[in-house]
């Protein structure tokens, strides 16, 4: 099958290409022989009903130099592509929601990956509470009173940003720190968001797995390990990358949630896990699949690549 692709993500000279899942799966959709366009979400456009977006043909190297090509930027419908990669970074703000609300303006007639509608219905720290015996004890506020009454409850916690991604600005605040205040400040001046609340698990301390979920299929895992006395597992500030087998319990906790991944056709999800306990439910942009494949594991970008010609071949013949 040979298919048109547009994906849309952050500027590709800032990425990392030796971890990056979104140049994973470009470097597959090249080899399969399909055209790729590539465009940054500033260039997506509604005109008069028509979804547009300006950008260039793509060509990938997996290399640390010279890892891209470009030609010369021009105007394409998105309707005339077979499927849309929608790869941006969080955070998941006004301008992310609003390139849903264009690009579900194609889908299914072109299939956007993953489904623009649930992308934006189910925030990957929100959506976590359709679980909540899978969860560990999580607040969602804005209020420093109750920021105060949940440490009371549970001793040591965590407080961190509702729509934040990479790790970035999470705090540990245990019983006797005189900073909680300070940090509720700054979150609420931050914006009009509320932020999470969550008990903090000391299990962190041996990994946070990151379980790669294929078309509600089990595709592959790894573990992320903290850096020695710090709290933050995310590769991107650090963390350690470790092969790891799943347990019953992470088994038990994928189950549960493939029938509605499936369902709500979000194709490419990587969940979060911490000892027990279901953390995140990634939605937006999952990475961790080029570690996966470094440590002998499945090549999840060819299995998402193969998930995604099913469904365009079943949406032919409809």
């Amino acid at each position: 099958m040979n298919l048109k692709i547009a994906c849309q993500m952050d500027p590709i000279e800032g990425i990392n290409v030796a971890g990056d899942s979104t140049f994973a799966i470009l470097l597959e959709a090249q080899a399969r022989g399909f055209e790729i366009f590539y465009y940054t979400p500033d260039e997506l456009s509604l005109d008069e009903g028509r979804v547009c977006a300006f950008g260039s043909t793509l060509k990938v190297f997996d290399r640390e130099q010279d890892f891209f090509q470009l030609s010369e930027k021009r105007s394409i419908e998105l309707a005339s592509m077979d499927v849309v990669l929608l790869r941006q970074d969080p955070p998941f703000d006004m301008g992310y929601i609003s390139t849903t609300h264009l690009l579900e303006r194609i889908h299914p007639g072109t299939l956007v990956v993953n489904d623009p509608a649930h992308v934006r219905n189910a925030p990957e720290k929100l959506f976590v509470f359709e679980y909540l015996d899978l969860m560990p004890p999580t607040m969602v506020t804005r209020s420093v009173r109750d920021a105060y009454t949940f440490r009371d409850r549970y001793g040591d916690i965590i407080i961190k940003p509702l729509y934040g991604n990479g790790g970035q600005a999470v705090f540990r605040v245990k019983r006797d720190d005189s900073n909680l205040s300070a940090l509720v400040e700054m979150f609420q001046a931050a914006g009009s968001e509320p932020f999470i609340v969550q008990e903090f698990r000391r299990e962190v301390s041996e990994g946070d797995k990151r379980i790669i979920l294929v078309d509600g299929e089990i595709a592959g895992a790894i573990n992320r390990v903290p850096l020695r006395g710090q709290t933050r597992s995310n590769l991107g500030v650090g963390g350690r990358a470790e092969a790891i087998e799943l347990n019953d319990r992470d088994l038990e906790i994928c189950e549960r949630l493939m029938p509605e991944l499936k369902r709500r056709g979000l194709l490419f999800t990587g969940i979060d896990v911490i000892g027990p306990y279901l953390t995140e439910i990634n939605v937006t942009s999952p990475t961790g699949i080029r570690q996966i494949s470094g440590f002998g594991g499945n090549d999840i970008a060819a299995m998402i690549w193969d998930a995604i010609e099913r469904k365009v071949r079943v949406d032919h013949k409809k």
